[in-house]
């Protein structure tokens, strides 16, 4: 009787488990995109530059790169249940934080202190779930939770303009909390305690890696819209470089790094990781514009501008599973190449058309386009984290992931801040023309910088990846 009440006990838990730690992923995976239909009314409650909305995504998008390597390690050390919960009631509680914001300045502080529950929630999420399951179930339980990373970057732009146009872009934020409660309780209640190896936390980089990168990023910015000879923009440059070289200082010396250095001396590594830091800039950044585009240029509502983009964003549910099995067989490369080459091509095609398209053009003459682009990123998608882990030695397959999943979205808040600044240099909100006059070298400039393909290396067998415990999702 004992052992059938633990059995029928454990069935019930697994599925639970599950639930809980899916939930929670595809809340915060979804906030990476579900404001960029919301920033045009965000805009008319605040005003500003287009500066002041590229901080409301790369604010989230920094904090959020920069937290998920010590999150994972803080779980190791201080209980992973415990680490895990904590983020996601910082998470809601910043979410709130965000709904209620009066001022463009409070809004970018409550998204970056959500960035920081966000990187704790989403890596530990993925190590609770891995380390619940039993190794054979293991693999098809992954799957899952990549699928629901994919669903939630398809569905951002279109949830986000759905909730704007229904109620206000408040509500964007407010979504989050009675979720994010049910979450915290029902994880702190349901979900198992489980600790890694105690190792010993990197905590002064995190500071180093992320004050660089966001002066860096705040330079591009203030440089777009004063001129590349702006003394702050000139300071912000240079205290950038100092904080980043004191970074590789650091982890060249640390006994426990944060980042790897060793992992970059494969060049099959670097160069996917290089590959994944500008593919997601390209995406992120054409997402930031486009769905601009089509409210202030084109006319289009929020909800009426998400849909518009589902040819682009809801296509590497279909494809990429398909991407993936075949990289399985051919090799990486020809997939990730092809991938970078169409979506290249795509979004081009859809910055030569905002030329003549602003005012009456319709919208059709987009959806050619907007598709090519969509197969380019879900053969990206699945091949580049594939070509990462295949690159080193089983042992090191989760920092790699780490390593991985932090350079891309740096690459997202780099992308945002690098078209940010041409857009700056070359147009403004002021009118459908003067928007159009920005867009379209923004955009051209965000999706010619090229992505150099791994080369050499072997393609990891897709079972070593599922029993590391490793999930295949991009950006």
């Amino acid at each position: 009787m004992e052992l059938a009440s633990r059995g029928r006990q454990r069935a019930v838990s697994l599925p639970l488990v599950l639930a809980l730690t899916s939930i929670s992923f595809f809340m915060v995976a979804l906030d990476a995109l579900v404001v960029v239909t919301a920033l045009p009314a965000i805009h008319r409650s605040f005003g500003g530059s287009i500066a002041t909305l590229e901080w409301a995504v790369n604010a989230y998008a920094l904090t959020f790169a920069a937290g998920i390597i010590t999150a994972a390690a803080l779980g190791d050390r201080l209980g992973r249940r415990r680490v895990y919960v904590a983020g996601l009631v910082l998470f809601t509680v910043t979410s709130a934080a965000c709904a209620v914001a009066p001022s463009s300045g409070l809004l970018i502080t409550a998204r970056a202190l959500q960035g920081l529950g966000a990187a704790a929630v989403t890596p530990l999420a993925l190590t609770i779930l891995a380390s619940t399951f039993p190794p054979e179930r293991r693999g098809a339980i992954v799957g899952i939770f990549g699928g629901i990373g994919g669903l939630a970057v398809a569905g951002g732009p279109l949830v986000g303009g759905a909730v704007v146009t229904g109620l206000d872009w408040h509500w964007v934020f407010w979504i989050n909390v009675p979720i994010g409660i049910i979450a915290a309780i029902g994880s702190a209640r349901y979900l198992p305690a489980s600790r890694g190896p105690a190792t010993r936390l990197d905590l002064p980089a995190v500071p180093l890696v992320a004050g660089g990168a966001a002066a860096i990023a705040w330079g591009l910015v203030r440089a777009g819209g004063s001129g590349w000879s702006d003394p702050w923009a000139i300071a912000a440059f240079v205290v950038g470089a100092v904080l980043l070289a004191g970074f590789v200082l650091r982890e060249r010396r640390a006994a426990e790094p944060m980042l790897p250095l060793r992992l970059f001396r494969n060049r099959t590594f670097s160069a996917a990781n290089a590959t994944g830091f500008l593919m997601s800039g390209a995406i992120f950044s054409a997402a930031f514009l486009t769905a601009q585009y089509f409210q202030l240029g084109l006319g289009y509502s929020p909800l009426a501008t998400g849909l518009r983009l589902l040819p682009w964003t809801a296509t590497p549910m279909v494809v990429a599973p398909l991407a993936g099995a075949l990289a399985d067989r051919i090799g990486a490369r020809p997939l990730l190449v092809t991938g970078l080459v169409l979506q290249g091509v795509g979004l081009a095609w859809v910055a030569s058309l905002a030329s003549s398209a602003a005012g009456s053009a319709g919208y059709g003459r987009f959806v050619i386009p907007l598709i090519i682009a969509g197969i380019g990123v879900s053969m990206a998608i699945p091949t580049v984290p594939t070509a990462t882990l295949g690159a080193v030695p089983p042992g090191d397959v989760g920092r790699a992931s780490g390593v991985s999943n932090t350079m891309q979205r740096f690459g997202a808040a780099f992308g945002i801040a690098v078209v940010t600044a041409v857009f700056a240099a070359h147009g403004h909100f002021g009118s459908v023309a003067s928007f159009t006059s920005g867009y379209r070298p923004a955009m051209v400039f965000g999706t010619v910088r090229g992505a150099r393909a791994p080369r050499g290396g072997r393609c990891a067998d897709r079972r070593e990846l599922r029993r590391a415990g490793i999930v295949k999702f991009g950006a």
